[in-house]
């Protein structure tokens, strides 16, 4: 009799379980997304383009969801602090990650040790942006075009240096670009960050910067620096007396840094959706394009599958260089 009384009260008690963990599924998968405020990771510091446009994105992705989104800045490790976080964050729509070109295709061609697969561990929302850099000299330096600035730099082999914010970024690979594309010589000089390096710009300690236009803009109004060329395949309306550096005198040369918007990958399907058609509309807003047109940043808004086809393309392109110049970083 004991016996029978304790079968009955287990099977009692598991029945109950059973419904009780069915109704909790029935309530989470119920619960609409989002329903808490969502993070959005930024792998640089506050302040510049990045920055802004993710806290532009952010502000109006937060009024279309009905949560806050909350930008996070995690600069360091040349975009692989931030990177590494979300990756191991969990897949539920409330960790996003504004990749760059850097995290998304060219770290994997300069380190053996990477603590994140771009492939493996991120699910594409939509591409966010693109901009080109801008080649950039000092106001002493007896050049006014990519054509003098070549033929200069072949007078003097080998005494031509050009400054970046550290090795294997964008800025770096572009120099690289440039010095093969014009077969030229120049000594690459890494510095931590943008505003050192333009000061060494600017005080004629290195001879050449291929720059962010954001930061080296201020400095070529004021006629403390001389813009030569920008790197991508068009002129840009912040600057349009200012020619590409392919039709200033190097045809074919491109380069640039882009931006766009991933997710841990396991996250729901239903969710990139939900955010890919909320950030597509955001990028299309003329407000927004005008903002970042001011700041030479071209909105891209693409399908979630273009991101991980887009860096795919993107790591071929500077996968040869970057082998034959011997650019590790670990």
């Amino acid at each position: 009799m004991l016996f029978t009384n304790f079968i009955r009260r287990r099977k009692f008690l598991l029945t109950a379980l059973i419904a009780l963990c069915g109704a909790t599924q029935a309530q989470t998968q119920a619960t609409p997304y989002p329903s808490k405020p969502v993070k959005l990771v930024v792998p640089y510091a506050p302040g510049g383009s990045t920055d802004q446009l993710a806290r532009a994105v952010a502000d109006h992705l937060g009024r279309a969801l009905g949560q806050s989104v909350v930008v996070e800045n995690k600069p360091g490790g040349n975009t692989i602090v931030a990177a590494d976080f979300v990756a191991k964050s969990p897949a539920d729509g409330y960790t996003l990650f504004m990749g760059s070109s850097a995290s998304l295709a060219v770290n994997p061609l300069l380190y053996n040790q990477l603590p994140y697969d771009p492939k493996a561990d991120f699910a594409g929302i939509s591409m966010l942006a693109a901009s080109p850099l801008i080649l950039v000299v000092p106001q002493d330096l007896p050049v006014k075009s990519v054509s003098e600035f070549i033929a200069y730099a072949k007078a003097k082999p080998g005494s031509m240096n050009y400054a970046s914010v550290g090795n294997g970024n964008p800025l770096h690979l572009a120099g690289e670009l440039f010095k093969v594309s014009a077969g030229i010589e120049m000594v690459h000089v890494p510095y931590n960050g943008s505003s050192p390096a333009l000061t060494a710009l600017i005080g004629n300690q290195v001879q050449a910067m291929f720059d962010v236009v954001l930061t080296s803009n201020p400095h070529i109004k004021s006629g403390k620096l001389r813009a030569l060329g920008v790197t991508g395949s068009q002129r840009i309306p912040l600057l349009p007396e200012v020619p590409t550096v392919s039709e200033a005198g190097l045809p074919g040369y491109e380069a640039g840094i882009w931006f766009a918007m991933v997710a841990p990958k396991a996250t729901s399907p239903a969710i990139v959706q939900r955010l890919n058609q909320e950030v597509v509309k955001i990028l299309k807003l003329p407000e927004m394009r005008a903002r970042f047109d001011a700041l030479a940043l071209e909105l891209i808004p693409t399908a979630p599958e273009d991101v991980a086809a887009y860096a795919a393309k993107e790591q071929g392109r500077w996968a040869k260089l970057i082998k034959e110049k011997g650019i590790r970083l670990d």
